[in-house]
């Protein structure tokens, strides 16, 4: 149920059969009808659609003024008076109120991550399956802008859905599809599950609104069935009419006699009589007259009468980006939109998979801090208006404020889990644990107070470095510190090696300025260096090092500033043991990559520039720009130049790490990394404020150019999870005409983008969405921040200009973010984007706190929650571990790998749960559904079975088996995600 949808069925079942009044007389309306299976049928769904933030805040939309951040349906509830919840329970039990889609909110589906998609759905189903027992059947994802493969299969079929409906397809793919009567599919959005997962969607003829005329808001102006003979204007006859000329057009462009009619749009149903009282009539009035057959439904009616007919559905694949709703007018510019609220919900993402794990090793307390309310922040910020980056300023501002204010109470629960683990307690025994951690959320900035300090008193920084992955992991750590007066011990004692790397100015003033802005304090120590050393860390658990006073003992970093070649040479070359980089000194550029140990040499080149917005042109008959939603470039790129003679490249190099600082402009600063032990390149940008003093929007991309023969083709992640080939100027369900070769070639990305050719692949990896594309062979793309100063005309009413503002001084945004790339023998990069690209979705937790020499012997310094000897396979990750109370645990496993994507992992996993709970004893398993609203069996054996048209080959369709009760092991085919709900004995 998408917000108020609960409230409008309710509302239908209120007034049905219901006796109305007209002027002069009483009429009793027949709306009792079923289906005519001799008819047409017209379902009538009253629908409203009320976004929980968009143009107000998610209270705002509701009351006004509330501190709660429950979703509209929840929020309802739990206001009403026992009476009225028993009616509403009554309804429900009788099958006359049905809840579709129920997910906390209606999510996005271009920069959602799986992950979260799972999650809020799951709070949603929760909820339902608490309060009333019913698990929803019909996905509605009406209004997201596109949709993607991963909420076809994943949030479609492996919930439970027995279908899935949309409005939002491109105007070519939509008017081809009415031709051919294809707006109804059969959707295979997974290569590696097939008709496994297949799930019939229905596209809407226009968009989620009735036909024209048929609108009945108080205000709305669609002509009313006047039905008193005994009054002026009566049109009974004109008004049927109407309607059965509207039905038979949707009839001849849908298949079978049942077409669907979505009675609303956004925030209809303010006085619900209104239209009411006229579906009334027109249900009374056109089964009379005969032609067609008019019937109050829901979209699960629907859905069995569509599946009644036995129908052969046409299959699709893939899925329906980008999405343009007219010429020029691609929505592919909010994939980027917004990029600092992007990061930071894929940061909390990551923090609350981590934290739910700690919390779970500790105990969920009843009345301690949870992470229940950064669930419900993180859940409403994957909305199709919040992290798509489509919402007025203030609003984005609301959701960043309740994510901060889940993740305080979030913060808690980590710094008391991990103050309970070193301490050695238990569930049964820890409750005010004596060790205090301090974490530093603002440490992307090098802003860390428990850094910061001076070790010369003798004093140790205590650091807790945590991993959520289920493997043994090594990955270098950074700290900000004042002076090079430090060293890095092990919890063994053992010395670490360590480098100390210079912060540089520009860095520090980003620091200073956003600390302000975010905390309101202006720094009172300046640190000198990042600290950087290398970490090995158990899986589920931490590891634990110590930072105190030493002389000599982190190595500072060679600096090394390149004007002009030396000594007859223009090659600057750096990186540690295998990846080397090359760059010319004259031209300031990237120039080669190679790889030792894989014998790959390319060349390369990377630079930024920047798109136009396009502006209001007076001159054009449907004029378009550039907006929150719509990427619609004004002409071809702008190079942002490196600033050669102000600013040469500056290197840095140590035993752990080589640096190379650019200032490309005034407002961009690059900083590339190669670690030891790494082969991939770490690409910091800050980009900001975007200058528009000129009077021109830009948009900022960053780009990659190799010599590798791509072909026009190039793979994007569906919502972090299967890559989708691309191909420039191309749709696989229809000839695209070509009018926005860039911006109609934008896809988003969670995951990663990556190209090919015969010989080599080269990918990407993000740390947000963004938009990317491949404009030219062997050329990879990321849009990385815009600022526009025109609306785009979708609604939000307002220009993408985002400022942060100090004491009502305002500037343009600054945005800090990453990017890998790597290049690989061609059939080798999936392992690299696969597990690597694991470790950015769950970067190292860390946990900070002071204490003496010697205290370390007093505590547990290394932990794992799994059993000493035991990792998880490389191609399997742990994507929940909650605390359900009452001795349960709710566990999903992954398997991150498709069908034939890498000759070793993509293969059938297993995972023994003996290891995984090696501490517990296992009392019962429950598999469950995807949303762990039902029992995996009975999904499947309730799961609709839909005929398609012809007899596609597939692949063979691999599926885990049931787990053995004894030997407690779980099986995972490639892509499956498996979900189970785990008892233990007291």
């Amino acid at each position: 149920m998408e917000n108020t949808t609960g409230l409008c069925v309710l509302w239908v079942v209120l007034l049905l059969g219901c006796v109305i009044s007209s002027e002069s007389k009483y009429i009793r309306y027949n709306t009792t009808t079923s289906i005519d299976p001799g008819k047409i049928n017209v379902h009538l769904v009253p629908h409203t659609h009320d976004d929980v933030g968009w143009l107000k805040t998610i209270d705002q939309y509701y009351v006004g003024s509330n501190n709660s951040i429950q979703a509209f349906f929840q929020r309802w509830w739990r206001e009403q008076s026992d009476d009225i919840r028993n009616i509403v329970k009554g309804l429900v039990k009788s099958g006359q109120l049905e809840f579709i889609n129920g997910g906390f909110c209606m999510h996005d589906e271009a920069a959602t991550h799986y992950i979260d998609m799972i999650d809020q759905t799951t709070l949603g189903h929760q909820f339902l399956n608490e309060e009333f027992g019913v698990t929803p059947r019909i996905g509605w994802q009406i209004d997201p802008f596109g949709h993607s493969a991963v909420q076809a299969y994943l949030l479609g079929a492996e919930v439970g859905f027995d279908s899935l409906f949309f409005a939002r397809i491109d105007y070519q793919d939509r008017a081809k599809r009415k031709d051919e009567k294809t707006l109804e599919v059969v959707w295979r959005g997974s290569k590696s599950f097939g008709s496994s997962s297949q799930i019939f969607s229905g596209a809407f003829p226009e968009n989620y609104e009735p036909p024209s005329n048929f609108y009945y808001e108080v205000n709305d102006d669609s002509p009313i069935v006047q039905d008193d003979v005994n009054l002026f204007d009566y049109n009974v006859p004109e008004r049927v009419n109407e309607f059965v000329a509207a039905a038979i057009s949707q009839a001849n462009i849908t298949r079978t006699n049942h077409i669907m009619w979505t009675m609303g749009t956004d925030f209809k149903y303010q006085y619900a009589q209104s239209w009411f009282r006229q579906m009334d009539k027109f249900i009374h009035y056109v089964n009379q007259d005969g032609r067609v057959h008019a019937l109050y439904s829901t979209p699960s009616i629907y859905t069995d009468a569509k599946h009644a007919t036995n129908e052969a559905w046409p299959i699709k694949t893939d899925d329906y980006f980008p999405y343009a709703d007219r010429v020029n007018a691609y929505w592919t510019g909010y994939f980027t939109s917004r990029p600092a609220l992007k990061g930071y919900v894929r940061l909390i993402s990551g923090y609350y998979l981590a934290a739910r794990q700690l919390e779970y090793f500790k105990g969920k307390s009843a009345l301690g801090p949870k992470t229940d309310s950064l669930a419900e922040a993180l859940a409403i910020a994957q909305h199709h208006d919040a992290v798509s980056g489509t919402e007025k300023q203030h609003v984005a501002n609301d959701y960043a404020k309740r994510l901060s204010i889940g993740y305080t109470e979030a913060e808690k629960v980590v710094a008391e889990s991990l103050g309970c683990l070193t301490e050695g307690a238990t569930k049964t025994g820890c409750k005010n644990p004596q060790i205090k951690f301090q974490q530093c959320p603002l440490l992307n900035i090098s802003y860390c107070p428990a850094s910061e300090v001076d070790f010369s008193n003798g004093k140790n920084l205590e650091i807790v470095v945590y991993s959520p992955l289920g493997w043994k992991r090594e990955d270098i750590i950074r700290i900000p510190v004042v002076n090079e007066n430090v060293g890095v011990r092990d919890s063994s004692g053992k010395r670490v090696q360590s480098q100390l790397v210079p912060i540089p100015d520009f860095f520090l003033g980003l620091r200073n300025y956003h600390t302000m802005a975010y905390l309101g304090v202006s720094p009172t120590v300046k640190p000198k260096y990042w600290l950087a050393f290398p970490a090995t860390v158990p899986p589920l658990g931490f590891s634990t090092y110590y930072v105190s006073y030493a002389q000599n003992e982190a190595t500072i970093s060679d600096r090394h500033a390149a004007h002009k070649p030396k000594n007859g040479s223009d090659i600057i070359t750096v990186g540690l043991e295998n990846l080397k980089l090359t760059y010319s000194v004259t031209e300031g550029k990237l120039t080669e990559y190679i790889n030792s140990r894989s014998k790959v040499k390319e060349a390369l080149e990377q630079a930024y520039k920047f798109y136009a917005g396009k502006g209001v042109d007076k001159d054009e008959t449907v004029p378009q720009t550039s907006g929150a939603y719509i990427f619609r470039p004004d002409g071809s790129p702008f190079p942002i130049n490196s600033k050669r003679k102000k600013s040469p490249l500056i290197v840095f190099r140590g035993p752990i790490v080589h640096e190379v600082h650019q200032q490309i402009d005034s407002w961009i600063y690059q900083t590339t990394r190669l670690y030891k032990g790494k082969e991939h390149a770490e690409v910091e940008f800050i980009v900001g404020p975007i200058p528009i003093d000129d009077g021109v929007g830009k948009e900022i991309a960053t780009e990659i150019k190799t010599n590798l023969a791509s072909n026009k083709t190039f793979y994007t992640d569906s919502n972090g999870r299967d890559f989708i080939e691309r191909v420039r100027d191309y749709r696989k369900d229809w000839h695209l005409e070509v009018n926005q070769p860039v911006a109609g070639n934008y896809y988003p990305i969670n995951l990663g983008i990556y190209l090919k050719d015969k010989r080599k692949e080269f990918s990407i990896l993000v740390d947000r969405a963004v938009g990317g594309s491949s404009i030219m062979d062997g050329q990879l793309e990321l849009m990385v921040h815009r600022r526009l100063l025109e609306d785009d005309s979708r609604g939000v009413a307002e220009a993408l200009n985002e400022t942060v503002c100090i004491h009502n001084t305002c500037t343009g945004l600054t945005v800090l973010g990453k990017y890998y790339f790597r290049i690989d023998p061609v059939g080798e990069g999936a392992r690299w984007r696969r597990s690597f690209g694991q470790e950015i979705y769950s970067p190292l937790l860390l946990a900070f706190t002071e204490s003496d020499a010697h205290q370390g012997e007093s505590h547990v310094t290394t932990f794992s929650g799994i059993d000493s000897s035991y990792d998880l396979p490389d191609n399997v990750a742990i994507i929940t571990l909650q605390d359900l109370g009452d001795g349960k645990v709710l566990l999903r496993l992954a398997h991150l790998y498709e069908i034939e994507e890498d000759k070793y992992l993509s293969v059938k996993a297993t995972v023994e749960l003996k290891k995984l709970f090696s501490s517990k004893q296992i009392k019962k398993i429950t598999e469950v559904s995807l949303s762990a609203n039902q029992e995996r069996a009975e999904m499947e054996r309730k799961r609709l079975v839909w005929q398609v048209k012809g007899s596609p080959r597939e692949s063979k369709v691999w599926r885990g088996g049931p787990v053995n009760p004894e030997n407690q092991i779980v099986e995972l085919a490639p892509m499956e995600i498996r979900t189970f709900v785990i008892s233990f004995r007291p």
